[in-house]
């Protein structure tokens, strides 16, 4: 069964990673890159704290780099225990596939995903009152990490394993915000 799981997760890769071309590559190297979602980042929050007030703003990005934190360790562990071996360095498909960029670092599970993913379903749960078209935010998780497939970085099943975990980081977190934004960050 995992064979066959690991079998379908090598297509898959194949495949999308097969849809890009080098026109496109230096567009999807600043997509990958976080430093370049920095104006995302400050518009996102700028907009947070025009419907919110810089103190609550400020609970939430103590909260974010608390998730952050969790989450990508929580990542490093899982990529050290499993170390699996990245697409651009697995004499498997290496050969098959665009490597557009080269990392030396594990695979299983992306970090990009999770972490994405962790703070969108976080901001989602506690925005979706303030913003209507807020689920829009979940197109940055979708965008970036398949960055990771394209560039040759992660197979789909990390990409997706990043998304789980984030998601569930995400929710917990939110519990715990929930739970003490009354006693501790009321407003």
């Amino acid at each position: 069964m995992l064979e066959k799981i690991q079998e379908l997760d090598k297509d898959l890769l194949i495949f999308l990673n097969g849809l890009g071309s080098e026109t496109y590559d230096k567009l999807w190297l600043v997509i990958t890159n976080q430093l370049y979602w920095t104006p995302f980042f400050l518009f996102l929050f700028y907009l947070i704290y025009k419907k919110i007030g810089g103190k609550q703003t400020l609970y939430l990005l103590l909260f974010i780099a608390i998730l952050i934190a969790f989450t990508d360790q929580t990542c490093n562990l899982f990529k050290h225990t499993f170390q699996r071996l990245r697409p651009c360095n697995d004499p498997e498909v290496n050969t098959i596939i665009r490597v557009v960029q080269v990392r030396k670092s594990f695979s299983f599970f992306s970090g990009h995903a999770a972490n994405t993913m962790a703070v969108a379903t976080f901001l989602f749960l506690v925005l979706k009152r303030y913003f209507k078209y807020l689920g829009f935010l979940f197109l940055w998780p979708l965008i970036f990490a398949y960055s990771r497939i394209y560039l040759g970085l992660h197979y789909p099943g990390d990409i997706l394993a990043g998304y789980f975990f984030g998601a569930v980081f995400g929710f917990l977190i939110y519990l715990v915000y929930k739970k003490l934004k009354p006693q501790y960050f009321p407003g």
